[in-house]
C-alpha cells in the first residue's frame, strides 16, 4: 500500500529536522562524517520528528558526492520511517517541470518538495499531478522566512491583495482538488519569523499544512497550531555551531516542549 506523506506527518510531533551540511565542520573526511552523523541524529530523532528536510543546494555544493550522498540520505531516512521533503524550490516551463516531479517526487513516493510559484499555474500543475500520483505533497513558497521577501511578496496588487495572499487564495482552490481526509497535498512555505502572517495564512489555507522554516537560528519561535510542521535546521543540527549528536537531540526536545 502506498504511503500518504500528509497522514504520516500529521500522526507524528509538529517538528521538522533541517539538514544543510556545511564541509569545514566535518573535519577532514567530511562526505564520510557528515553521512555517519546525519544518520546517527536520524537515528535518534526518528521518532520525535514528524519529517526530515534536505536542502538541495548544500549538497549539491559538495559536488557529485555530495548530491549522491543526499540521496543515500534520503533513503536512508525512509527504511527509518521518517517522511522527506526535499527543499529544492524547484520551478519552471511545463516540460521541465514535469522532470523535476518525476526526480523527485516520483522517485521517492510518499515524499514532498518545495517549489517556486513565480511561473505561474502551469509550471505548478505538474507538480501537482506527481504528488497526487506518489502520495506526496508539494509545498509552496508563500511568504518566505528571509527579510527581504518583503521587495515582491507584500506587494499591493490592484485587488487591494498583497502578492502572497494571492498565491494563497490560489493554493487554497487547489487544494481542495487534492484532499487527503481533512488536509490537503498542496500545501505552503510560511516563515516562522512573521508569526502574524502564519496565523493569517493557517485561515486562508484551511486545506493546507504549513512548512515553517526560520525556527532557532533565524529568530523565528515555535508556532503551535493544526497542520503547522515548525522547521528547525542549524538550530537543532549544529547546536552550538557544530556537529553534536547529544545537543541536538536537548534542542529538539526543547522545542518540542514548547509545541505540545
Amino acid at each position: 500500500m502506498q504511503s500518504e506523506f500528509v497522514e504520516e506527518v500529521l500522526s507524528r510531533p509538529p517538528l521538522v529536522l533541517g539538514v544543510d551540511p556545511r564541509p569545514e565542520l566535518h573535519g577532514n573526511n567530511p562526505i564520510a562524517h557528515i553521512r555517519r552523523y546525519t544518520l546517527e541524529l536520524l537515528e535518534a530523532l526518528a521518532h520525535k520528528v514528524c519529517a526530515v528536510k534536505f536542502q538541495t543546494a548544500f549538497f549539491e555544493a559538495l559536488g557529485p558526492q555530495g548530491f549522491a550522498l543526499m540521496h543515500e540520505l534520503m533513503a536512508g531516512a525512509r527504511v527509518l520511517s521518517l517522511p522527506v521533503i526535499v527543499d529544492a524550490k524547484r520551478g519552471d516551463i511545463g516540460s521541465t517541470a514535469e522532470a523535476y516531479a518525476r526526480a523527485y517526487l516520483k522517485s521517492y513516493p510518499g515524499s514532498a518538495l518545495t517549489v517556486n510559484p513565480y511561473l505561474g499555474s502551469d509550471a505548478l500543475e505538474p507538480f501537482f499531478e506527481a504528488a497526487k500520483q506518489s502520495g506526496g505533497a508539494v509545498f509552496v513558497l508563500v511568504k518566505t522566512s528571509n527579510p527581504g521577501s518583503r521587495l515582491f511578496q507584500d506587494l499591493t496588487l490592484a485587488s487591494g491583495s498583497r502578492v502572497y495572499q494571492a498565491v494563497a487564495d490560489y493554493l487554497a482552490e487547489q487544494a481542495q482538488h487534492q484532499r487527503v481526509g481533512n488536509w490537503s497535498r498542496i500545501a505552503a512555505v510560511v516563515g516562522a519569523t512573521y508569526p502574524e502572517q502564519v496565523l493569517e495564512l493557517r485561515n486562508r489555507l484551511p486545506y493546507s499544512l504549513l512548512l515553517l522554516p526560520g525556527l532557532g537560528a533565524q529568530g523565528g519561535q515555535p508556532v503551535k497550531g493544526p497542520g503547522l510542521l515548525n522547521a528547525a535546521s542549524r538550530a537543532v543540527y549544529y547546536p552550538g555551531g557544530g556537529p553534536d549528536l547529544g545537543a541536538a537531540i536537548g534542542q529538539a526536545e526543547r522545542f518540542l516542549e514548547a509545541l505540545t
